[in-house]
């Protein structure tokens, strides 16, 4: 299957190759959550990003290598609602942003500042800490061996506008977003959202204004 990031539940799922790296998308549960599974194809390391439901689905998708690590990109239920039985299953370290782990129900043991660094076998992850969804919501950077950006956004960023807040909360993510994502970012970075179909910084950057002036 060719990859085009536009994953539903029930359908198969859809593997990405880059440099090095392995991208498997798959949607799960009730609300339509994405979970992406890293692979490192030099040292066959992988990582699950949000073990959101269907627990079973997940494990699936584990290659016979195991899975070194899960990490949550926000402490709402529909993003973790599998993580206990992902971790029973294979013993993988749980990592989250250091302002939600404690709003998880599964020890998180290793918490995220932003900027911080997980490491899988020859690829690093970034922790981009973004508030506003939640306080401790994270985004994860991957810059592929070719050069290319991909940023793992959870909850905050989607096609058509930033993640649901409360009016209060809109201006903090709002800011974070712009700051920490599209000021530092190319029109070409590639954007996995935590529900719904990829995009990229190019075809949501005409659209910012909007959004501010909207509030959401």
């Amino acid at each position: 299957m060719t990859y085009d990031g536009r994953s539903q539940v029930g359908a198969p799922p859809q593997t990405r190759r880059l440099a090095g790296l392995t991208i498997t998308k798959i949607s799960v549960g009730q609300l339509d959550n994405n979970t992406y599974l890293l692979t490192d194809e030099g040292t066959a390391a992988s990582l699950l990003i949000d073990a959101a439901a269907e627990a079973s689905t997940l494990l699936a998708l584990v290659p016979d290598t195991g899975l070194a690590a899960v990490v949550t990109t926000h402490s709402h239920h529909d993003h973790w609602a599998a993580l206990a039985e992902v971790i029973a299953a294979t013993g993988a370290t749980t990592y989250a942003g250091e302002f939600d782990a404690d709003d998880i129900p599964v020890a998180t043991e290793v918490r995220l500042a932003d900027g911080d660094q997980v490491t899988l076998g020859d690829t690093e992850l970034t922790a981009i800490h973004l508030a506003g969804h939640t306080p401790g919501s994270i985004a994860l950077h991957l810059r592929a061996a070719d050069g290319s950006d991909h940023i793992f956004t959870g909850d905050c960023l989607f096609p058509g506008g930033v993640g649901r807040t409360t009016p209060d909360d809109f201006p903090q993510l709002y800011k974070d977003v712009t700051t920490k994502v599209f000021d530092v970012f190319g029109d070409d970075t590639w954007i996995y959202p935590g529900h719904g179909w990829d995009t990229t910084l190019g075809t949501e950057r005409p659209h910012l204004a909007e959004w501010r002036e909207r509030g959401w």
